[in-house]
């Protein structure tokens, strides 16, 4: 289990120990997408569905589910966060979801902002599941961090 930091010398799941680490600014953008039929595209980007504004309640969705990470995902520690962005857009025959997360702490915001897309495009879809079934959500990717020991990553 060398490398991974969330398994003990034992193989058993721990929470990493983050106390001796120093607070830096951190960031994290994630993104991904919802892909739909032409027609329920239509609906998102002519405000016309029948649940009500799709992007708006699905960016605050995001908002909120960054917000909770520390109690989703298991050994996530609870963070002050100081930005959470969800930026939704229509594009040829998807919702493009973005996501930046930022905070100063001992710890990186990677895991808060891939939430808030995944729960952002799971909000789309339930909006639009009553006209197309056949969504598909996928593409849910880190695209940056910054700070923190290990740096910069940008994904190509």
């Amino acid at each position: 289990m060398a490398g991974l930091t969330h398994f003990d010398a034992k193989g058993a799941a721990q929470m990493v120990d983050v106390s001796e680490k120093p607070a830096t600014a951190r960031r994290a953008v994630a993104r991904g997408w919802v892909a739909m039929a032409p027609e329920t595209l239509a609906l998102v980007t002519g405000g016309t569905a029948a649940k009500g504004d799709v992007l708006g309640v699905a960016r605050l969705a995001g908002i909120m589910a960054a917000k909770r990470t520390a109690g989703l995902i298991p050994l996530c520690h609870p963070l002050a966060l100081s930005k959470v962005a969800v930026d939704l857009a229509p594009g040829a025959d998807r919702v493009e979801i973005e996501a930046t997360v930022a905070t100063t702490g001992p710890t990186g915001v990677e895991m808060e902002a891939l939430t808030a897309v995944s729960v952002a495009a799971l909000t789309v879809y339930d909006m639009l599941k009553a006209v197309d079934r056949g969504m598909v959500i996928g593409g849910i990717h880190l695209t940056l961090k910054e700070g923190g020991k290990s740096g910069r990553y940008e994904a190509r």
